[in-house]
């Protein structure tokens, strides 16, 4: 495990009830990088995301961010220390506009005016939709909107589960871009992602997960030169 990681995931153990999901996982997210979750579904990708934000119990092994230890602090405390979490599917407040479901982030954390501008300046789109009813956006406003109102809580590390998925390509690179962007700020990004062509252009590692343990960690120039690990972790080439 790198002594420069922000987060550093060791001998994680996590189960649903009585199933085991994740077996003595280790990984390691570097400070200022994209990491990127690979695998097939139900490999374990998004209990892992789950398990950092104490939403899954960590049945053993540790979970540190700079050096803290996270593993059994109560869900509710985790964004405090500095994480945040968009899950698959967004979890929008429909009813609510844009600027009421940034409200919420910025509350959350007692944050003010400037951080609201700040994020606003990242997704100049939503500025024009600060009135609208959340759940009128399209899919891909949506996206942006989740990942505006976690970027509220100023964390250091972000997690995002499949956060391209069902976008149009022009909403997909806007995406990207803004992970881009998040890491010249120096936030750490987790990156869940299916599809293997939304993730080399902006991830600076990918970790390939099966059957609830980290495989193999690799750079993403050593994964354009030889593809062989996602066809063997992810069963397409």
């Amino acid at each position: 495990m790198s002594d420069s990681a922000i987060l550093a995931i060791a001998g994680l153990d996590a189960f649903y009830g009585e199933v085991q999901v994740l077996f003595g996982l280790d990984l390691a997210l570097e400070r200022g990088e994209v990491l990127c979750l690979l695998g097939r579904n139900g490999a374990g990708k998004t209990t892992t995301l789950k398990a950092i934000m104490g939403l899954v119990p960590a049945a053993a092994g540790s979970i540190r961010l700079e050096g803290r230890d996270l593993a059994g602090l109560p869900a509710h405390e985790v964004p405090k220390a500095g994480i945040a979490y968009v899950p698959q599917g967004r979890r929008l407040f429909a009813d609510m506009t844009v600027a009421e479901n940034i409200e919420i982030g910025l509350m959350a954390r007692g944050k003010g005016a400037s951080v609201r501008e700040a994020v606003l300046d990242l997704f100049p789109l939503l500025r024009e939709r600060l009135k609208q009813r959340s759940g009128t956006l399209s899919g891909g406003e949506q996206q942006m909107l989740a990942m505006a109102r976690a970027l509220c809580l100023e964390p250091k590390v972000m997690l995002l589960d499949e956060p391209t998925e069902g976008l149009m390509p022009s909403m997909i690179a806007k995406i990207r871009e803004t992970v881009a962007k998040l890491r010249e700020q120096g936030v750490s990004t987790i990156l869940v992602e299916q599809r293997v062509d939304a993730v080399l252009p902006v991830a600076d590692r990918v970790a390939f997960i099966e059957n609830g343990r980290n495989r193999e960690t690799v750079g993403v120039e050593v994964l354009r030169a030889d593809p062989s690990a996602v066809k063997r972790y992810v069963g397409v080439g």
